[in-house]
């Protein structure tokens, strides 16, 4: 019988009925991994590949809320395409979610252009020049552009997206003007923006980005969205994504 889980390994609960295997001392989902799962127009009828995809956290908490009818999970990292497979087979999702281990650059020529419905991700935020310890550790991939820089991710869901496919991204606000000019240049409209600020009266430091593959040209702001509140608790909109209220 597989071993699903190993000895350097956690199972952590979502707390909506499904479970994700992590690395003890390893890259871990954060809050970005939830709020793009909660900001990602996604409907029962869409194809949808998560480029990057880790451990497999967004498609499987993306499958919690939306239950698309389809999701493909692309992770360059062996290892941890393996304990994405392995989260996937632990909540019985074998059917729904695919992972598949290859460089997100090979994936318009390898599963096909103008193919899927809606493209999330959650990319490296770093540019690979900002300053790298160790290249070859995996918290380095997660964070640095090692593997793909912004403008391959973009170029790739470009590819992949059907005419009228949407783009969903989460990423830090200092990279707004590579992100927004990068959509445009190659043909995603940037739709919809909503700032993500740590606490109430600080500056936004993530924000959620939606863009559509050939879209006119109308941006809009959304409102801001505050992880705590003036006493350091979380606000009541973060209780209702994490489902914590009804």
């Amino acid at each position: 019988m597989e071993q699903l889980v190993l000895p350097d390994e956690t199972v952590d609960d979502l707390q909506n009925g499904f479970s994700i295997i992590q690395k003890k001392h390893s890259f871990r989902f954060g809050v970005d991994a939830v709020l793009l799962s909660d900001f990602a127009d996604i409907k029962h009828k869409h194809s949808v590949i998560d480029l990057g995809t880790g451990t497999a956290i967004i498609p499987i908490l993306i499958y919690s809320r939306k239950k698309p009818a389809g999701i493909t999970a692309v992770e360059i990292q062996k290892d941890i395409a393996d304990m994405a497979v392995r989260s996937i087979r632990l909540n019985g999702l074998e059917k729904i979610i695919k992972v598949l281990c290859m460089d997100i650059k090979d994936t318009p020529t390898l599963l096909g252009k103008s193919r899927y419905d809606c493209v999330v991700t959650n990319p490296p935020y770093m540019k690979k020049e900002c300053g790298i310890n160790n290249p070859s550790e995996t918290k380095a991939i997660a964070r640095f552009e090692i593997m793909c820089s912004l403008e391959d991710i973009l170029i790739a869901a470009r590819e992949l997206l059907k005419p009228g496919g949407k783009l969903f991204m989460v990423h830090r606000t200092d990279r707004l003007a590579d992100i927004i000019y990068g959509m445009r240049d190659i043909g995603i409209e940037p739709k919809r923006i909503r700032f993500v600020h740590p606490s109430i009266g600080r500056r936004p430091n993530l924000l959620l980005i939606e863009g559509t593959r050939g879209g006119n040209k109308e941006l809009k702001f959304l409102d801001p969205l505050y992880i705590h509140d003036e006493n350091g608790e979380y606000t009541e909109e973060i209780h209702r994504i994490y489902g914590r209220r009804v």
